[in-house]
């Protein structure tokens, strides 16, 4: 007599293998991916609120720095060619594509390509189709080359975010903060040239110490460059923990400037950045139009230097007719909402008519 199931009908068909339900990961759980709700927007919208209330950046979010000063300075019209060349997250390609429309379009520019097309499908599905918009994966030094390859003479709006995007900073795996223990890496293009690790390794002393100097102004380069020149730290932990080591006197808050200050310099370094943006500034009064307006957001004094004196030569020699008389700072309201925008530096300038 055969054993029938109820629902079986008098086959004999296996059961079912049996499937272990998904494991929970815990109150606390160790991927970075899994850590933090706001990976979710969709389900997690009060969530994501919260953290924006309390003046913090939600995980894996770029929140656009200064954007209602970069538009007032750039002052975008329909029908005009921008070009974000630092994409990031795209929040300032969405208010500039907005106001370039009818007629206009932009094209974003942007090294690392694991986000790029992450902000390419979220602009599109934003309605801003391959007509209005298209995304280049590239260094903001190549543009030149860009809008020569996109049969453009020129662009009407140029902007340049140089800081690093909190999708950056917040993923360990990218190696450019100590918030998570992760490779030291430090690459905006995970694809080319060498890691922090290897590049620390490599480096003699001396020339270390004239990067920490002139990448970060970093008080201390001379006495630490020995110290980590030649050395192995695979770990963004292991060197954060060796410079703390060579300054056990520091306060914790000085002590915490200094790891922020070394990093800086050799992502700086890692990424040749001083050489691009040179490059970028260089080329730059020939990539705009008539009328044309350009604006840089810098996160340094290094970078707000270089800015400063090309506007400053440029203005001097009629390449441009207007420049940034002072460098404009983010509100005292947006500081408190975003503390990632506190250093932030913004200068224009403007070509003739």
């Amino acid at each position: 007599m055969n054993d029938q199931r109820p629902g079986s009908e008098g086959t004999n068909d296996p059961a079912p293998a049996h499937r272990r339900r998904p494991r929970y990961s815990g109150k606390n759980p160790r991927r970075f991916d899994e850590k933090y709700k706001e990976h979710d927007p969709a389900r997690h919208a009060e969530t994501i609120a919260k953290v924006l209330a309390s003046g913090k950046t939600p995980a894996g979010m770029h929140r656009p720095i200064m954007v209602s000063e970069i538009l007032e300075v750039l002052a975008p019209r329909p029908r005009e060619i921008a070009v974000d060349c630092t994409l990031g997250f795209g929040g300032h390609a969405r208010e500039i594509l907005a106001r370039i429309q009818p007629g206009g379009r932009l094209i974003g520019l942007d090294a690392d390509p694991i986000e790029l097309p992450k902000t390419e499908a979220r602009l599109c599905a934003l309605g801003f189709g391959p007509e209005v918009f298209s995304a280049q994966r590239s260094n903001f030094a190549g543009l030149p080359q860009t809008l020569n390859e996109l049969g453009l003479t020129g662009a009407d709006i140029i902007l340049a975010d140089l800081g690093l995007s909190s999708m950056q900073i917040d993923d360990p795996a990218r190696g450019f903060s100590v918030k998570q223990d992760g490779p030291l890496d430090m690459r905006m293009n995970p694809q080319r040239g060498q890691p922090a690790s290897i590049f620390l390794e490599r480096v003699r002393a001396d020339a270390l110490a004239v990067l920490l100097e002139e990448n970060a102004d970093e008080p201390r380069a001379a006495f630490l460059a020995p110290i980590l020149a030649g050395k192995s730290f695979p770990t963004t932990s292991a060197l954060a923990k060796a410079i703390r080591s060579a300054l056990p006197r520091l306060q914790k808050e000085e002590s915490d400037l200094t790891v922020r200050r070394v990093f800086q310099a050799i992502r700086i370094a890692v990424n040749d950045e001083f050489s691009a943006l040179e490059s970028f500034l260089r080329n730059l009064p020939d990539c705009l139009n008539p009328n044309g307006r350009v604006a840089i957001l810098t996160f340094h004094s290094g970078e707000d230097r270089r800015v400063k004196k090309s506007f400053q030569a440029g203005l001097r020699a009629g390449v441009y007719s207007a420049i940034a008389e002072e460098v404009l700072r983010p509100a005292p309201e947006e500081v408190r909402a975003n503390p990632r925008s506190s250093p932030a530096k913004l200068r224009w300038a403007k070509k003739p008519k």
